[in-house]
């Protein structure tokens, strides 16, 4: 058994008890709540360098739940992901960025993306396709629990067409910015049929070889952009320069910012693991919060993927 999968195991017995499903996102979610919560306290405050009692009290919880909270949810203490927070953290990772995508290359990944296990495709409209607004486009959707909050989930029958986390303005304004996409698609919400998308994409553990297509539409210079996302591994940062010049496109780095501010399937596309050169954050569609804390978690799961095999006894 790996360190990884055990870490995985724990975190998944005190979610659900053992069972898979849809029970262990919906406390994960609940988790979530506070976590997101806790990162704006410290966005907040984060000249004064709160302790971790402070922050802790924040979310009504005393330091021994609080750390609780956080080895349920990221595995990890608190103490050590807000260090994966800090602007010295994210600068590391952007010194690492130029050897990790020239591996990621070396590796064979230059027209499909790696996501843990999984391989995503992303599949482009056509022009007539995008001109044609999803006349006869039939999509599905469900609103799921993640754990980095409730997501909408999107699907048509060439793959996932949006990935939304339902942010400030509820599960209306999700589902009207997909729909914006896509306004002349036939819409119904069918979660029964999302579900299971929903389950492998945040699944505890994953079967080798799995993979999501993604179907979407954009310019083609949107499209180059967010696959060179795909080539971004969990664990990562890199600049918006950087993906600039891997398009090829050196000084179009706002285009690219505008590029990524659309991508229309978060957390798959990993428009998350781009940040500023000088080791800020940046802004997210769905919240600065929740980009801190989607980079904080995928920081501790590589982490413990790196940790030794343990064998099995």
């Amino acid at each position: 058994m790996t360190a990884r999968t055990g870490l995985w195991q724990t975190r998944r017995a005190d979610y659900d008890g053992g069972r898979t499903g849809c029970l262990g996102n919906a406390m994960a979610t609940s988790d979530y709540a506070r976590i997101e919560k806790a990162i704006r306290y410290l966005e907040a405050n984060f000249r004064a360098q709160p302790a971790l009692a402070d922050v802790a009290a924040q979310v009504h919880l005393s330091e021994y739940h609080f750390q609780r909270l956080f080895r349920r949810w990221a595995g990890i203490s608190p103490k050590r992901f807000l260090q994966y927070l800090t602007a010295e953290f994210a600068r590391r990772l952007l010194h690492e960025s130029h050897t990790v995508l020239a591996a990621s290359d070396a590796a064979g990944l230059s027209g499909a993306g790696r996501l843990h296990d999984l391989l995503v495709n992303l599949h482009a409209a056509t022009p007539g396709e995008i001109k044609a607004q999803g006349v006869i486009l039939h999509i599905q959707y469900g609103f799921h629990p993640s754990p980095f909050g409730e997501c909408l989930l999107a699907v048509t029958g060439r793959g996932i067409c949006g990935i939304e986390f339902v942010a400030t303005g509820g599960r209306g304004a999700a589902l009207a910015y997909l729909k914006r996409q896509w306004p002349a698609a036939t819409w119904r919400q069918q979660p029964r049929a999302t579900q299971p998308a929903a389950a492998r994409l945040f699944a505890a553990q994953r079967a080798a070889g799995d993979r999501f297509d993604l179907y979407v539409q954009g310019s083609n210079f949107q499209v180059k952009v967010w696959e060179a996302l795909l080539r971004i591994p969990p664990g990562s940062a890199v600049s918006y320069e950087a993906i600039a010049a891997r398009i090829a496109a050196p000084t179009a780095t706002r285009a690219v910012a505008s590029a990524i501010a659309r991508n229309p399937v978060a957390f798959l596309i990993p428009c998350h693991r781009v940040i500023r050169k000088t080791g800020a954050f940046g802004e997210y569609r769905w919240g600065s919060a929740r980009k801190k804390a989607i980079l904080g978690w995928e920081a501790a799961q590589h982490a413990a993927g790196k940790e030794k095999t343990i064998p099995e006894e």
